[in-house]
């Protein structure tokens, strides 16, 4: 991971199923930052309540939790999502 990323993310999961999905935890003190940073960059689709926000950036879906917990979808693999997390938190 790089600098950007290791600053943000507490950690990144797998998720299981057909397609490759990742589930990103942002670190509790970045939340805000990190979710300023995505909002600003992807488009954002729909929102509910302004807790969750779905969002497309390059062909890739995000729903993001004001929680701090992201879900990006369509990724063909770790490299790809670094490189859009990398892009998304510059």
């Amino acid at each position: 991971m790089s600098i950007v990323i290791n600053d943000y993310i507490a950690r990144i999961e797998e998720a299981c199923g057909e397609e490759r999905d990742y589930i990103i935890h942002f670190k509790y003190d970045k939340k805000e930052e990190v979710i300023t940073k995505i909002l600003k960059k992807a488009t954002l689709q729909k929102t509910t309540a302004k807790i969750i926000f779905d969002l497309t950036y390059k062909e890739t879906y995000i729903r993001l939790y004001a929680t701090g917990k992201a879900v990006f979808k369509k990724i063909k693999d770790k490299e790809q999502l670094n490189q859009i997390l990398t892009e998304l938190l510059s």
